[in-house]
């Protein structure tokens, strides 16, 4: 989103860092503690339009805008970890390492330069908003209104020609099921690239399939979840559904069935699917619903 030349008084206590590039023309950053904090206060922060859900406020200090890194790496599509005395965040190829009080970080390797130290608030690593735009090839920007709000624009997901709005997330029980949808397109482009990079050999299609577990056949699949990537007008442009066999058999009826299957319903063909990989899928829709990006449309559950 592109910046205003003029921004609410409020905003001009050194937020105008939040690009990686150079400061707004024809406006200097205001030095006063007082004027910063109101800034602060006042700020929150959207990924892809979607309000990000965190217990620390960004804080603007030394004319630099830090924020909470955890929840914003892990709406980008990164996974963080903290050891020995420092935090590294991953994705893909992608490995950066940084530590409190430290102005570099190391980055794939090599070392880069930060203009703020990171440091801990509320148990919370805050780092300069500047390094993971830069880090992560993001777009930032202002939001301004009756409220405030940093801006952090991603590229969207296309599958074909089409590109993604969301993810909808499905499953059923005994008495119900349950539709979501998952906003921000790290999540989209995460779990899609789970789904294809873990597709084993092609199978036939199981004797027995569906959402309730059929405990009378050996080598039956009961759906675990299904998955559809939906363009802007909430068409399905590809669907996954990811199946387990149902496990209600000595073993030695159940020897050579495959424990996961996945259904690509566009290509009507199944596959092999990796356990571990359906696993980190619904590590991502863990991670969606408690950063707020998923939002539940139906749920039939009594």
């Amino acid at each position: 989103m592109k910046m205003r030349t003029k921004l609410p008084a409020i905003l001009l206590a050194g937020a105008l860092t939040l690009t990686a590039s150079t400061l707004l023309p024809g406006v200097s950053p205001v030095h006063t503690a007082s004027a910063a904090s109101a800034a602060s206060a006042a700020l929150s922060i959207q990924i892809d339009g979607t309000a990000v859900q965190s217990d620390v406020k960004p804080v603007v200090s030394h004319n630099r805008t830090l924020v909470p890194l955890r929840v914003i790496s892990e709406n980008l599509g990164a996974k963080v970890d903290w050891s020995n005395s420092q935090v590294t965040f991953t994705k893909g190829d992608l490995k950066v390492t940084l530590k409190p009080g430290s102005t570099s970080a190391v980055k794939n390797g090599k070392t880069v330069q930060l203009d703020v130290k990171p440091y801990i608030q509320k148990n919370r690593v805050m780092v300069p908003l500047r390094f993971l735009a830069e880090t992560f090839g993001c777009k930032v920007g202002y939001s301004s209104g009756g409220s405030s709000a940093i801006t952090i624009s991603t590229t969207p997901l296309v599958i074909g020609q089409t590109p993604v709005k969301a993810l909808q997330y499905e499953y059923h029980m005994t008495m119900g099921g349950v539709i979501s949808q998952i906003s921000g397109n790290a999540y989209s482009q995460s779990v899609y690239d789970l789904f294809e990079q873990n597709k084993g050999a092609k199978v036939n299609a199981p004797a027995s399939y569906s959402w309730m577990a059929n405990i009378d056949l050996p080598g039956s699949y009961y759906k675990n979840a299904q998955y559809d990537f939906l363009d802007k007008q909430g068409n399905s442009i590809k669907r996954y559904d990811v199946y387990s066999l149902v496990n209600a058999f000595p073993a030695e009826e159940l020897a050579g069935f495959e424990k996961t299957l996945l259904y690509d319903a566009m290509e009507d063909q199944w596959y092999i699917f990796s356990p571990s990989a359906a696993e980190a899928i619904n590590e991502q829709i863990n991670t969606a619903s408690r950063n707020g990006f998923l939002k539940e449309i139906s749920n039939t559950v009594a």
